[in-house]
């Protein structure tokens, strides 16, 4: 009999502090007197929401982790494995799903972390389907995404104006039934040295000089074609639908990287698709990197927005270039 992992409960954690662009306003007006206005026009995003000082992406990780373990009606320990994606992680090593694992109390699950950046949660929840599917012993998986890029970034860069800190989550469940239906993957690493932390691993380790010229800090080198999503994520969906035998008009809600919502509206348009049958957050909570999709998937789930029987489409965009996307049954 064959098994495929369901989706049975998200959860998701949004920080209390609010950072308004008012706020980066003031802070730019100087040297940068109309970036935040530029940024709002071609983002919508309006806030961002920033974790109190001490709390790590592991933390974050814990809040929205143990609620989506709570609605999935659970406990920690009978969690099979745990796995988190991110690319803000507590450590270069040891992984941040290990120190998740404790926090929560996990201590029969398995982790490991994935690391392409905002793509992460669509292969994380991929992965896990691979995972349950072939191995009859692991049935209950968790699957996070988190971003805390702002504490990787130097303040008086305006491109902090994207970031703010978040995390979203999902419980997984072995069925005999399908939920999660099929993948898709492309990437480009062509793409690889124009945004990113480029000191303070192999490449280049940290040295007095890497701090002091900025490189262990996440820094924009050079800007992405609008067309990488543009074109690049109708691509990936229409793949999706034609490995995994659908079509795209069946698609009853489908979920991208909240990182632009022009970007949203004009993929929507050229895949036929109306904007009732998405969903976007980034205007309230910034860019929220790994932890969008997911927070995106719970706030439309709470508000009621995806029936029973929903085909479900997850589409996201890392930095690198990777591209993911999944297509569940809800």
């Amino acid at each position: 009999m064959s098994r495929h992992a369901r989706l049975v409960s998200t959860g998701r954690f949004l920080p209390p502090a609010e950072v308004s662009n008012d706020t980066l306003r003031r802070r730019f007006s100087g040297k940068f007197p109309d970036f935040v206005e530029k940024m709002e026009q071609s983002s919508g995003i309006r806030r961002r929401w920033y974790a109190p000082e001490g709390m790590t992406t592991s933390d974050v990780s814990a809040e929205a982790a143990r609620e989506a373990i709570a609605r999935a009606g659970i406990k920690a320990e009978d969690l099979d494995l745990v796995i988190l994606g991110t690319d803000s992680p507590d450590f270069i090593t040891p992984a941040t799903s290990v120190v998740l694992q404790h926090k929560i109390g996990a201590r029969n699950a398995g982790t490991f972390d994935v690391g392409c950046a905002c793509a992460s949660f669509p292969t994380g929840l991929a992965t896990a389907h691979g995972l349950m599917a072939s191995n009859p012993h692991i049935n209950r998986v968790l699957v996070v995404g988190a971003y805390m890029m702002e504490r990787l970034a130097d303040p008086d860069d305006p491109m902090i104006f994207f970031y703010g800190d978040g995390a979203g989550a999902a419980v997984l469940t072995a069925d005999t039934s399908p939920g999660m239906l099929g993948a898709a993957f492309q990437a480009d690493g062509a793409y690889n040295h124009h945004w990113g932390i480029f000191a303070g691993a192999v490449a280049e380790p940290a040295t007095e000089a890497a701090v002091r010229e900025g490189r262990t800090k996440v820094r924009m080198l050079e800007r992405y074609p609008p067309e990488i999503n543009h074109e690049g994520w109708p691509r990936l969906v229409r793949k999706l639908a034609c490995t995994t035998g659908f079509a795209v008009s069946d698609i009853d809600f489908i979920i991208f990287t909240q990182v632009r919502k022009p970007s949203i509206e004009l993929v929507m348009a050229d895949l036929g698709l109306p904007m009732e049958r998405t969903h976007t957050v980034m205007e309230e909570w910034g860019y929220t990197g790994s932890a969008c999709i997911p927070m995106a998937l719970d706030d439309a789930l709470e508000k009621k927005m995806i029936p029973a029987g929903s085909l479900v489409v997850l589409v996201g965009s890392g930095v690198g270039y990777n591209q993911a996307a999944v297509a569940l049954r809800m």
